[in-house]
């Protein structure tokens, strides 16, 4: 007898289980169900905003994956937060799939964000001309127009790899040579087959929002809606900034001849990575001291009008840890650094203004006492020494007592917080007297040539880590406030990041093979019953495919220790 299946539906009608046989399609459980808008053949269009997919127990799964227990069932619908990463990875599907219609000759390799777009190049390094990529556009049209079934289908370990050898993708075979799994889920469309970490629309129908242009001379971009507005595509705004150091990263990968996650764990079985961890924090290092010689060359040239260093980044960009390692090298200069705390001039929290849901704002720049700050910013560069305040975040309030900081004439002040780079901080401070800094985790590390590693999730994985070694957090309660700290991101870091004088880039190419021991256990302890139970198994998905490096072969000074611990820096 066929083992029976039954199905709660939250958003159905029906209040009660259903009963299914055991395999069933999600999709065709919706359908029984009465699910409000739901079609199981369509009609598949962007504006209606569709269901795409599932949660299972809170476990994302596609349309087409079958029901194998008792379960829960909630409909996502294409705008939501799973959805819109749903529809930009069959976006970056069907680029690749139109480039090998378009040009087959030439391996097209996804790169990193930029802004609301994703950077291509080609493996050949030649010029990419607006031919090509009026040709590419026009084939991703015409791929969506046909309404295209995109399936994923289940593939034997050996039979996978020799299908990527045939097709000439020798990341992807590195990918899958370092996996122990059996079988392989490939997603296939019209004849075309390739790997993606995460689950694609059901069809190309629905990829009718985005835009594709020529960027600089070797490479394209990839755009698609910002979450504020899925309907339409954003005026395009450069970032020029953010782009000069992933170029630079790009060498030093060169450098490390290492651009693939296949090629670190190659280097994890061989176990070489100790001259590779070496060569990678060298390099950082080097970078380092090259902003200090940068801040010293300004301070020369300006008469010594330079006295503030801003440094601003998204969260678990590694600020702490660069501030410190910047201070060593300013002093090599016979420069005095002198750290002061953003955190000290937050309001009382009965004076921070309220957010939507009623809430303090601590995300705000009213949220800080800009008038104070800027007064003993003042009084320092003319006399030399004020009084700064002290904030207790357990209390939420600005203590009585006050601190005396002196800055010699040879001083430097380094301001390290969220809103460095915006110019209403620090709008009474000469901008010559400011040296303005953006800090970022910008890998430029890849799965394969079209699988990214996303730089928010190496954040989120550094702040998972973190978040538990010093803070007590679950990974669990890091996860569920994460939404609201990347809309403070975006709020208030990222439209300032090219203000910077100049980019650092913190991320380290073998932290995530590092981090992986840490992360796995805590986010194993995240259950079914959490709502960001996908996110965590989308996380451990992520992280199964990198080889363990053991934290022992971390300098102690690395910037990494400030999320694993051991830093030489700490409370120091």
């Amino acid at each position: 007898m066929m083992q029976e299946i039954f199905v709660k539906f939250p958003d159905s009608p029906n209040t009660g289980s259903l009963q299914f046989p055991f395999g069933t399609r999600t999709a065709t459980a919706l359908e029984v169900s009465g699910c409000a808008g739901f079609h199981k053949d369509g009609p598949w269009k962007y504006e209606d905003n569709p269901i795409v997919a599932v949660l299972v127990n809170n476990e994302l799964k596609s349309l087409s994956d079958p029901i194998e227990y008792n379960c829960s069932i909630q409909p996502l619908r294409l705008f939501s937060e799973q959805g819109k990463r749903m529809y930009r990875h069959t976006l970056n599907f069907l680029l690749t799939m139109a480039g090998m219609h378009v040009c087959p000759e030439r391996d097209m390799m996804i790169g990193h964000t930029l802004g609301d777009g994703y950077y291509y190049s080609f493996n050949d390094d030649l010029p990419v001309s607006d031919e090509l990529v009026s040709s590419l556009e026009a084939a991703v049209k015409e791929l969506a127009a046909a309404a295209l079934p995109i399936t994923s289908k289940i593939a034997a370990y050996g039979e996978a790899i020799e299908w990527f050898e045939q097709a000439g993708r020798k990341n992807s075979v590195l990918l899958l040579q370092g996996q122990n799994r059996a079988s392989i889920q490939i997603y296939a469309c019209s004849g075309y087959q390739d790997i993606s970490y995460e689950p694609l629309l059901s069809t190309t129908a629905l990829i009718t929002r985005y835009e594709l242009r020529r960027y600089g001379a070797n490479g394209l971009l990839l755009r698609y809606p910002r979450s504020a507005d899925p309907f339409e595509i954003a005026e395009f705004s450069d970032n020029p900034t953010i782009f000069s150091i992933f170029q630079e990263y790009k060498q030093w990968g060169s450098i490390l001849s290492v651009d693939c996650l296949g090629k670190l764990n190659r280097l994890c079985e061989e176990r070489k990575f100790i001259p590779f961890i070496r060569i990678a924090e060298s390099l950082q290092n080097k970078k380092i001291s090259q902003i200090a010689d940068l801040i010293g060359q300004k301070k020369a040239d300006t008469n010594a009008s330079l006295k503030f260093i801003l440094i601003a980044g998204p969260s678990s960009s590694g600020k702490t840890t660069f501030a410190r390692k910047l201070s060593i090298q300013l002093q090599v200069l016979g420069l005095v650094p002198i750290p002061i705390s953003l955190d000290d001039y937050y309001r009382n929290r009965a004076d921070v203004p309220i957010d939507a849901d009623g809430n303090p704002d601590l995300e705000i720049l009213g949220a800080l006492d800009t008038e104070r700050l800027n007064a003993d910013l003042i009084q320092l560069s003319e006399t030399g020494k004020a009084m700064i305040p002290r904030f207790d975040f357990s209390i939420a309030k600005r203590l009585p007592e006050e601190h005396l900081v002196q800055l010699p004439e040879n001083g430097i002040i380094i301001l390290e917080g969220i809103h460095g780079l915006n110019p209403n901080l620090t709008p009474h401070i000469s901008p010559s007297a400011k040296f303005k800094i953006y800090i970022s985790a910008l890998t430029q590390l890849n799965l394969d040539n079209h699988n990214r590693i996303s730089t928010t999730d190496n954040r989120i994985i550094r702040r998972i880590v973190r978040d538990h070694n010093f803070r007590g957090m679950p990974a669990a309660e890091t996860l569920n406030m994460w939404p609201s700290v990347h809309n403070g991101e975006k709020n208030y870091i990222f439209p300032f990041q090219d203000n910077a004088d100049i980019a650092f880039n913190s991320a380290l190419d073998y932290e995530l093979a590092v981090l992986k021991p840490f992360a796995e256990p805590l986010l194993k302890m995240v259950k079914p019953s959490d709502q960001t139970y996908w996110h965590a198994v989308r996380l451990l998905t992520f992280l199964e495919k990198f080889h363990p490096l053991p934290s022992e072969s971390v300098p102690t000074d690395s910037l990494l220790r400030e999320f694993i611990g051991g830093s030489i820096f700490h409370d120091n």
